[in-house]
């Protein structure tokens, strides 16, 4: 009796392998095009830091004879806590003409702040009052200490712990 099977089909290996030829002539068609695509668009703009926002606000409000002027950071232990340390990095802003030579007087600007923190208590820093107070009691300080010549100082970072 004669086999109903149909026979098997001989599959040839060109068949095959031209369509994964194809589909990989499309694979890399588009990987190439979307790495020109890439390469093609202008360099993402550089966010800006939260020190060059302080700057560029306090900027804003000034003369453009406004200078900057980085204090060494401060790390300290708070007032009626040995346990709570804070760090503090800031700068003050001053007028170019009144003070040519900012560098003796951020000294002394920054041993006030650190007096200062060393006294103040962990509630002080509570909330953004708090913070708001702090700010403009150190901004007072170095007003007094450089006889008016700062005009602001400005809070970069703080860190209680």
């Amino acid at each position: 009796m004669a086999s109903d099977a149909v026979p098997a089909k001989e599959s040839s290996g060109t068949g095959l392998s031209m369509k994964q030829t194809i589909i990989a002539a499309i694979v890399v068609t588009v990987i190439a095009g979307a790495m020109g695509a890439l390469f093609a668009l202008p360099p993402p703009a550089k966010e800006a830091s939260p020190k060059d926002e302080a700057a560029i606000a306090a900027a804003a409000r000034l003369s453009p004879t406004a200078g900057f002027f980085d204090l060494p950071p401060i790390v300290t232990n708070l007032g009626g806590a040995g346990d709570t340390w804070i760090r503090l990095e800031s700068s003050i802003v001053y007028d170019l003409k009144t003070l040519p030579h900012p560098e003796v007087i951020a000294g002394e600007i920054a041993g006030d702040e650190l007096a200062y923190l060393r006294t103040a208590t962990l509630a002080q820093f509570d909330g953004p009052i708090g913070l708001q107070n702090i700010r403009q009691d150190l901004t007072e300080r170095a007003s007094i200490r450089s006889g008016g010549k700062v005009t602001e100082l400005i809070i970069r970072t703080l860190v209680v712990q």
